[in-house]
């Protein structure tokens, strides 16, 4: 999957399943209104509105919150989202040096390059909440294993696909694995490349290491796999069942999913994983949640109040509970859909809650988080960029438009 996406059900199932605090507001209470893209949120504006009465924090909603605020609208308290270290967003945050100056928010239990990228010009703007990774996921029987407990990189998933492929008559019947299979994946070589996509006008990257990505993707589809035709004869005859069943059946021997997908699977103890890495480097996913509190926020002893009780390891610890005792792991995996930014939090508690992570746990100092992408990074991402990687995997040589070209043609349409 390039994005998570949430249907209607799922966001009216977490907001009703725990009645939105606006229903449990005591008269005279300070309401702290919080906008955010992560549903989860409404289980701990519910579990913090039940643990005090002094404070209250109510829940909206938004697919894209920082677009919301950039936009011009009267912003909320809080804000907890992707996308809101761009510049169009980033000016409506206060600083919050002073949770880490008086020890109200413990800035050493933080992974240290995640709360680097809340940090504009020596100040705190942002904390990091959650995060995903990218992961090789296998059948946990396969005899054909990954050399590493914890990584794997491209050489060695190439090779060991490659000795998986079962040719009969011209047709496999039996495929390793393709970059083409999952487009995520094929950013994945990108980030991994060192493309570098970044926050410009509206974005910019690395040209030589986006052609070093793309050959990269074309040698594996024509070198292992024989070519793009034999590729897609595979998926015409067998991908009518998920990656993951085919994994599991002995169809293909390696699928892509990110972290968040993969905890959350119903056949998840039959399967294995590895995380992706190149050189000692795992990246995270784009939609890395930041946490902010607004400038023009009005109810500022509230927010100050959430922000201290949410960044806690206890009360991570306590909400990881209260998701497991009302099932919500089944279709949200960890803080806010992810990996908490708190390394005591990842390290130390999710491990009791994902046993998958006792032999997995993500080395923390490989953790790269992405760049400052644009507010409007979802759409250019999916309307140009994995478009263009799909056709450059596929060839077509000089007929192919150039990314220029497309994010120019983009970026002419969709000016506001």
């Amino acid at each position: 999957m390039s994005f998570r996406r949430f249907t209607a059900a799922q966001i009216s199932g977490v907001f009703l399943a725990f009645f939105l605090c606006t229903l449990s507001c005591s008269p005279g209470s300070e309401v702290a209104v919080i906008w955010t893209d992560r549903p989860e949120f409404a289980l701990y504006a519910e579990y913090f509105n039940s643990v005090q009465d002094q404070f209250k924090v109510e829940i909206r909603y938004f697919p894209f919150p920082s677009q919301e605020i950039a936009e011009g609208k009267r912003p909320p308290d809080i804000i907890a989202g992707s996308w809101l270290k761009n510049a169009s967003t980033r000016v409506h945050f206060k600083s919050l040096d002073d949770f880490f100056n008086n020890g109200i928010v413990p800035k050493n239990d933080f992974y240290p390059r995640l709360l680097d990228l809340g940090n504009i010009e020596g100040k705190q703007y942002l904390l990091p909440v959650s995060f995903n990774l990218p992961a090789l996921v296998f059948a946990r029987d396969r005899e054909t294993r990954p050399s590493s407990p914890f990584t794997i990189g491209f050489d060695e998933i190439k090779a060991l696909g490659k000795a998986y492929n079962l040719e009969r008559r011209g047709v496999y019947t039996r495929m390793g694995f393709s970059p083409a299979w999952n487009t995520q994946f094929l950013f994945i070589i990108t980030a991994l490349s060192g493309v570098s996509f970044r926050e410009a006008s509206p974005v910019a990257w690395d040209a030589a290491a986006l052609e070093r990505a793309a050959g990269l993707a074309c040698e594996w589809t024509n070198g292992a796999n024989t070519g793009v035709r034999e590729e897609e004869d595979f998926v015409f005859r067998y991908f009518f069942e998920p990656p993951e069943k085919l994994a599991l059946s002995g169809r293909i021997l390696f699928t892509y999913m990110d972290s968040a997908d993969f905890f959350t699977l119903p056949g998840g103890p039959a399967l294995d994983f590895r995380w992706i890495a190149e050189e000692n480097v795992i990246p995270l996913n784009e939609e890395t949640v930041y946490y902010g509190i607004c400038k023009k926020g009005r109810a500022k002893k509230a927010s100050n109040a959430f922000t201290r009780w949410f960044f806690q390891t206890d009360t991570q610890r306590s909400i990881l509970e209260k998701s497991r005792n009302n099932r919500l792991m089944e279709t949200s995996f960890g803080i806010a859909g992810g990996f908490s930014a708190m390394r005591t939090v990842t390290e130390g508690i999710f491990p009791r809650f994902y046993p998958h992570l006792l032999d997995h746990m993500p080395p923390g100092d490989f953790l790269s988080p992405p760049n400052i992408l644009p507010r409007d990074w979802t759409a250019i991402k999916e309307q140009v960029i994995l478009p263009y990687l799909n056709e450059r995997i596929r060839g077509g040589g000089n007929e192919i438009r150039p990314l220029e070209r497309r994010v120019a043609d983009w970026s002419r349409q969709n000016r506001k």
